[in-house]
């Protein structure tokens, strides 16, 4: 499959006991279903991945596969610290549906990485994606291009991005989509006003991660919720700062 437009890293929602909610796993993703996102990547940094156990992070994939329209490319977050477990997770993730894995490079010495990501690639029954690190020469880590922050996508795209994985799409799809069907029909004045717009947004979701987008989600009609502890809700302030970001980014 190729990986073109634009990818929701989508967030999980839990309920006020950290409790994952399933019902909101479904209202999100079939609100998301009728907008034209290329499709979704599943528990990773923005789905507070690594707070998930693996019983856990199952779970969401096969409810995301479960209430994904079809012609939606599934991208599992699957970075685990071990080879084998990581691995586990991907085939568990391949049998579910899932086109891709993701993988966040782990912070070990670059040759361990190396190691790594060839040893996951080796027994991958999906094709690896790699964030955070240059992949080696494999067969199964594919040599694609992807943007992976909101605040700089007209310029990666305009510099070869055949699209990008965003967390802030989770929240403003309508924008993200708007500046990538800009710049698919090579409309650079709506493409620069879109990047404009969406510049204070794409910080925040950055600086605030996981959190900062569930609130901004919540002003939106999905379903945010609160952050697994230790992660809190925004304080005050900063729900004044997201409010404000991104008010004219509604659908």
């Amino acid at each position: 499959m190729k990986l073109q437009g634009i990818y929701a890293e989508i967030t999980t929602p839990f309920d006020e006991t950290g409790r994952i909610f399933r019902a909101k796993i479904e209202h999100n993703v079939e609100k998301w279903n009728r907008i034209g996102l290329a499709g979704y990547a599943v528990c990773g940094a923005a789905g507070e991945g690594p707070l998930l156990d693996a019983e856990e992070t199952l779970a969401v994939f096969e409810l995301v596969a479960k209430f994904a329209a079809q012609g939606k490319t599934l991208i599992a977050a699957t970075a685990r610290p071990g080879v084998h477990e990581t691995v586990e997770l991907i085939n568990r993730a391949a049998e579910l549906g899932y086109h891709f894995a993701l993988l966040d490079a782990p912070a070990y010495p670059p040759e361990t990485v190396s190691l790594y990501l060839r040893a996951v690639a080796d027994r991958a029954g999906i094709p690896v994606l790699v964030r955070g690190a240059d992949a080696p020469s494999h067969s199964n880590l594919p040599n694609v291009k992807l943007a992976w922050c909101a605040t700089g996508l007209w310029d990666d795209l305009q510099r070869g991005a055949a699209g990008a994985i965003l967390s802030l799409a989770a929240a403003a799809p309508y924008a993200a989509i708007a500046l990538w069907e800009a710049h698919r029909t090579r409309e650079e004045d709506a493409g620069r006003d879109w990047q404009s717009r969406i510049l204070p947004a794409g910080g925040l979701a950055a600086r605030y991660g996981a959190a900062g987008v569930k609130h901004a989600m919540d002003l939106n009609a999905y379903y945010g919720g609160p952050p697994r502890l230790p992660f809190t809700s925004p304080a005050p302030a900063a729900r004044i700062e997201i409010e404000e970001a991104f008010r004219d980014l509604k659908g």
